[in-house]
C-alpha cells in the first residue's frame, strides 16, 4: 500500500536552469491563451455575439489588466497587512524587496475576479456591448484557462494543502517543516514510517490541493457549464447572464469544498468556528472550522443566487411589459365618421 509520494524530482520550477523564467509564469500565459481561444470559438458559434479578433483582443487586454491589478490589490488588502498597504499604496505594485527583484508575489483569486469584471464592464460600456452576453462567453472560457494556472502553482511547489496521512499525500520539497517535539507531528511521522531526529524538523506529506483545484475549478466546472448550463441555455433560450451566475455559484461551492484540503494562511487561521475552535490549521479536524477563503466563497455563492434571481425577474418583467404593449389598442388614423 502506497502511504504517500514524493514531489516528482524531474519537475523544476524553472523553464531553463540558470534563467529566471519560471513555468509558473509560462503556465499563466498558456492559461490566457487557452481562455482566449475558447472565447473566440464561442464568438464564432451561430447565435452568439459577433466580435472581430481585434475587438476580442482589446476586450481580453482590459480583462487581464483588471485581473492582475485586482488580484494584487486583493492580496494586499484581504490577506496581508491592510493598514500598511492603505498607507503605502505604491508598495502594492513595487516589485523589489531588499534591493532584489521579487515581482508581485501575492495574488488573490477573489480580487482578480473583481478586477477582471470591472475591466470588462468598462470595455463593454465604452463600445456599447451587452455586458451580460459578453460576460457569459468570458466566464465560459475561464475554467480551462484556470486549469493551467493551477498546474503552474503545482510545478512551482506552492499553495500545497494540509498535512495528511492518506495515500493522496505528497511531500513538497519547499513545504514548511515541523518540529519533531510536537506530539501530532511525531504521531504522523511514526505512522508513515518517516524518519526524524528528536529536536529536529520533519517534512510531512500534504494534499496536492493545486491539482484538486485544477480539476475541480478547471475541468469539472467547465464540463458542467459547457455541457449542461450552456447547452440548456441554447436549447431553452435562457436569458443572458445565466452563465455568469452559474460560474460564480459553481466556483464558490467547488472552491469551498476544496478549501478543506488547503492550508489557511498561518497569520490568519480560521475566521469562524461553529463548534470547538481549533488552532491547528495544518490538519483537517472539522467542517465547522471556516477559513477566510471559504467566507469569500460563501459570498460568491450568495451573489450567484441573487444574480440568477435578478436575471429571471428581469426576463419575466420584460415579458409582462411586452404583453401589455401587444394588448394595447392600436391608435386609429383619425379618418373615422364624426
Amino acid at each position: 500500500m502506497v502511504l504517500f509520494s514524493d514531489f516528482p524530482s524531474w519537475i523544476s520550477p524553472y523553464v531553463i536552469n540558470g534563467l529566471p523564467i519560471r513555468w509558473y509564469a509560462v503556465m499563466y500565459i498558456v492559461a490566457f491563451a487557452v481562455a482566449y481561444s475558447v472565447f473566440r470559438f464561442l464568438c464564432n458559434k451561430k447565435g452568439e455575439i459577433n466580435l472581430t479578433s481585434e475587438e476580442s483582443q482589446d476586450l481580453f487586454f482590459w480583462g487581464i489588466l483588471g485581473l492582475l491589478l485586482g488580484a494584487r490589490i486583493g492580496s494586499c488588502l484581504l490577506y496581508s497587512d491592510t493598514i500598511y498597504y492603505l498607507t503605502h499604496p505604491w508598495m502594492m505594485i513595487w516589485p523589489f524587496e531588499n534591493g532584489k527583484f521579487v515581482g508581485l508575489p501575492g495574488m488573490s483569486y477573489h480580487g482578480g475576479v473583481v478586477g477582471a469584471t470591472l475591466g470588462i464592464c468598462l470595455y463593454c460600456r465604452k463600445h456599447k456591448l451587452s455586458i451580460l452576453k459578453i460576460g457569459d462567453l468570458v466566464t465560459l472560457s475561464i475554467p480551462l484557462g484556470y486549469f493551467f494556472g493551477r498546474l503552474g502553482n503545482f510545478i512551482n511547489g506552492e499553495l500545497y494543502g494540509r498535512v495528511t496521512e492518506s495515500s493522496f499525500g505528497m511531500i513538497f520539497p519547499y513545504a514548511e517543516r515541523f518540529s519533531a517535539d510536537i506530539e501530532w507531528v511525531r504521531n504522523i511521522a511514526d505512522k508513515l514510517s518517516i524518519e526524524y531526529v528528536p529536536g529536529g524538523y520533519v517534512n510531512l506529506p500534504r494534499f496536492p490541493s493545486q491539482l484538486f483545484e485544477a480539476f475541480g475549478e478547471g475541468i469539472l466546472l467547465f464540463v458542467l457549464m459547457y455541457f449542461v448550463v450552456y447547452s440548456i441555455k441554447r436549447k431553452k433560450g435562457l436569458p443572458d447572464g445565466i452563465l455568469i451566475s452559474s460560474y460564480i455559484f459553481g466556483y464558490g461551492i467547488i472552491r469551498f469544498v476544496i478549501e478543506y484540503f488547503r492550508q489557511p494562511d498561518s497569520d490568519i487561521g480560521y475566521v469562524l468556528s461553529l463548534g470547538e475552535k481549533s488552532t491547528n490549521i495544518y490538519l483537517f479536524e472539522s467542517v465547522l472550522n471556516i477559513s477566510k477563503g471559504q467566507i469569500y466563497c460563501l459570498v460568491m455563492m450568495a451573489a450567484g443566487i441573487i444574480l440568477t434571481v435578478s436575471i429571471f425577474a428581469g426576463k419575466n418583467k420584460k415579458v409582462e411589459n411586452d404583453k401589455r404593449k401587444n394588448q394595447q389598442p392600436k391608435k386609429g388614423n383619425g379618418k373615422g365618421r364624426h
